[in-house]
């Protein structure tokens, strides 16, 4: 039995269309673009049309990340030499925005705020690590949420997570309250 030609276009054109759907979820939006050029709005969540070879999507997922920041060695601005590590929780905020604009936006988040973390903290004297730590991340969230916001990223938290003091000025801290609670005590 031979199929025609007819039947045979018609089985082809089916399994093209077929082919075509993808199913995105509900934490996720497509960032089209046709023929190289971006379309006007993003795609999603549910069953969206991309007619390749014509089409290519970029699927980005709008959950927040929480990135672990790697441990910095920090001088801060009275010279003590600490190792401090940090979490930032960010989101996708402009689908669009997060892939035309940067090339990684997840690495290029990350570089930024390793950077920034060094830059700000390090401007910051060894006691306002300790005290001052919620006014640091207030303010290391609002330096990269600023950077961020071209990328179609919101920085929503900024934590110092542990700051690693070295041997000799942990004691040297243990022998200052030592002579303190002594003072307190006569």
């Amino acid at each position: 039995m031979e199929l025609s030609p007819t039947i045979m276009m018609l089985l082809v054109i089916v399994f093209y269309l077929i082919s075509s759907v993808q199913i995105l979820a509900e934490y996720e939006r497509g960032v089209i673009f046709r023929l190289g050029k971006l379309l006007s709005s993003t795609k999603g969540p549910g069953v969206v049309l991309v007619f390749r070879p014509i089409d290519r999507i970029v699927t980005i997922s709008l959950r927040t990340v929480v990135l672990d920041v790697p441990p910095q060695d920090i001088i801060t601005r009275d010279t003590v030499s600490v190792k401090l590590n940090a979490v930032v929780s960010y989101r996708v905020i402009d689908p669009s925005r997060a892939v035309v604009e940067v090339e990684n936006y997840d690495y290029a988040t990350s570089q930024l705020a390793q950077t920034t973390l060094r830059s700000v903290l390090g401007q910051a004297e060894m006691d306002d690590l300790m005290a001052e730590r919620d006014r640091l991340n207030q303010q290391l969230q609002n330096i990269l949420d600023k950077q961020t916001d071209p990328w179609g990223i919101k920085v929503s938290a900024v934590e110092v997570k542990h700051v690693d003091l070295p041997q000799d000025m942990q004691r040297a801290m243990a022998r200052q309250a030592e002579a303190e609670r002594e003072k307190r005590a006569k």
